[in-house]
């Protein structure tokens, strides 16, 4: 009889335990993140990010201020020498200093990258070419481009 009890609770824990592995993983606390798109401009990375904020947290972040959510969008681009040059309830502009490697004569090379939730869109745009990419949380290989 105890046999059947432990099944029984082992399927009810196992029951619970799926909705949690459909999460969102675009989704980081209160921030969920639309799109990145990344425009490089010689060694210099401008950033635009799409996002939506839980409803609860866009009051809080009125009421309280930016800097939460500000720490939050660094977390997700994992570049810690970002810099936020605009920020609001739905998008932010960000500029990364030296994020590509110069080799000389204006040729760059953006290496790989890893952010820390999913992306749903991403896209990297050079002065010669636009890539996008779909649900990925990294940027699997270097981009080489030549600055205008």
């Amino acid at each position: 009889m105890k046999g059947w009890a432990i099944a029984v609770c082992l399927i009810f824990m196992a029951a619970l335990a799926v909705p949690a592995l459909a999460t969102n993983t675009d989704k980081y606390g209160y921030i969920t993140i639309e799109a990145v798109d990344i425009t490089l401009d010689g060694g210099k990375a401008n950033i635009n990010m799409k996002y939506t904020l839980d409803e609860p947290t866009r009051v809080i972040v009125l009421l309280l201020g930016k800097q939460d959510l500000k720490n939050r969008l660094l977390t997700v681009l994992n570049y810690e020498d970002a810099e936020v040059k605009s920020l609001d309830l739905n998008s932010a502009e960000l500029v990364v200093d030296d994020v590509s490697y110069s080799y000389g004569r204006g040729v760059y090379w953006f290496p790989s990258h890893s952010f820390n939730v999913l992306i749903p869109t991403l896209r990297i745009t050079t002065p010669q070419v636009s890539r996008e990419y779909a649900g990925v949380n990294e940027i699997p290989n270097g981009i080489g481009y030549f600055a205008t």
